[in-house]
């Protein structure tokens, strides 16, 4: 998670809007078959933080798609003086379907393990490219990036954009992913409106926490956003957490420190304090809501536009 705030950031949050009744809709008929064991997904942060260097890092997730069997390939860029390489992979779908790209970060700072920020979004990408495989949605065809120097200054996720590579009908990223019990989840202004409530029915039936908004650190959402393309952005944290990195990002301080404000960037940053079934537990929610936006989208249902919950 790149730390450095971003002056025109939208300082609106939208708070979660609560609804009265808890949800009835059935769980997804494969979903005991296609979810990974949350062993999967702490096996993938470990692979990825025990790495290294970031070079060795992408050759863990590349690994990983191989293990999968997914054709994936090398996007070597140049920015600032820099020289990166994000790694892209196509799922499923049919290639003349809109485009869902899932990201994530696999950069690491050069202290610590990086197992938070962002060996825990990297694997909940992988997560989803699994089971995404497996049951592939209807109406988009689904390809999965791993972002380079994003903590250079989102230089990976810039590249994408610049280079007039296929403008997605929605972007998905992860960045700490790690801990907690709610589902903080990035969609600016009224748009998505049908992506967030379809999180908010599945975090709901998962008994987790959702805070959609506006306000949310810089990360790989933005390049995609500043160029007018539709993206989104989901953390997993403690909810009292939110209030605390916000107030952080703001320039204030905290009374108690969050501990995602604590632990990235930092020698702390270990696989030590990763709660893999929490993550799983909010892997399994963005999926659900990725499915039923993806069957509104087929129904001809908004994608976004404001629906009347957000109204």
């Amino acid at each position: 998670m790149h730390r450095l705030l971003v002056a025109t950031l939208p300082i609106l949050f939208l708070s979660a809007c609560a609804t009265s009744q808890p949800s009835t809709q059935p769980a997804q008929s494969g979903a005991a078959v296609v979810q990974p064991a949350s062993s999967q997904w702490l096996s993938d942060v470990r692979a990825i933080s025990d790495a290294g260097e970031n070079a060795q890092r992408r050759k863990a997730i590349a690994a990983r798609l191989d293990a999968l069997q997914l054709a994936w390939r090398k996007a070597p860029f140049e920015a600032n003086g820099k020289v990166g390489e994000n790694l892209i992979a196509d799922v499923a779908g049919r290639a003349d379907a809109p485009l869902l790209l899932i990201g994530a970060h696999s950069d690491r700072v050069a202290v610590g393990h990086g197992a938070t920020d962002n060996a825990s979004g990297s694997a909940s990408v992988l997560a989803l490219a699994e089971r995404l495989q497996r049951q592939p949605l209807k109406h988009h065809r689904v390809a999965v990036a791993f972002w380079d120097l994003e903590e250079e200054g989102l230089l990976g996720s810039k590249a994408y954009v610049a280079d007039g590579s296929t403008r997605p009908a929605l972007y998905v990223n992860f960045d700490v992913f790690g801990w907690g019990d709610t589902l903080w989840m990035m969609a600016p202004g009224q748009t998505q409106t049908a992506l967030v409530d379809s999180s908010r029915v599945a975090t709901q039936a998962l008994r987790l926490g959702f805070s959609p908004g506006e306000q949310y650190p810089p990360t790989d959402h933005l390049p995609f956003v500043r160029a007018g393309w539709p993206a989104v952005s989901y953390s997993l944290v403690g909810a009292d957490e939110i209030t605390q990195v916000l107030e952080a990002y703001a320039g204030k301080k905290p009374r108690t420190p969050a501990k995602v404000m604590r632990v990235i960037h930092t020698d702390q940053d270990v696989i030590g304090q990763i709660d893999a079934t929490a993550a799983v537990r909010g892997v399994d929610a963005v999926e659900r809501a990725l499915r039923e936006w993806d069957a509104k989208a087929g129904a001809g249902g908004p994608s976004t536009t404001m629906s009347e919950n957000s109204r």
